[in-house]
């Protein structure tokens, strides 16, 4: 079992900045593939970012290219997700995952959830 708790959500002006972190309770972690995901009222849940184990690789939804980078940091079980040029449809729920890593990060099966931080961006 890996018990992952996000941080740093908050409100924010569009276009400014945003940085969450996601604390993992075991250093198994750092064999583990990771994602944000983000979820609005109303709308299904969507894969933002996602890394692979060693950091190596990267996916990013084509809404959050260029604004949104992911990263971690395996000595302190801690994933991120730096955010920039916030806009008001960032607005959302992001949670933060762990699962098994796959040559596809999109293909990643996540077991492991975080509680989720709100994130809001007022226009």
């Amino acid at each position: 079992q890996v018990q992952l708790v996000e941080s740093g959500g908050g409100l924010v002006q569009a276009g400014g900045s945003l940085r969450l972190s996601c604390a993992a309770s075991r250093r198994t972690f750092s064999s583990y593939a990771m994602g944000w995901f983000r979820q609005a009222p109303g709308k299904e849940r969507e894969l933002v970012a996602a890394i692979n184990w060693s950091g190596a690789r990267t996916y990013y939804a084509d809404s959050v290219k260029g604004r949104f980078t992911i990263s971690r940091d395996n000595a302190l079980n801690t994933g991120y997700l730096q955010m920039s040029s916030l806009k008001p449809e960032d607005t959302a729920v992001y949670s933060c995952a762990a699962g098994a890593d796959r040559p596809q990060l999109v293909i990643v099966r996540y077991d492991y959830w975080g509680q989720g931080t709100q994130v809001t961006v007022s226009s």
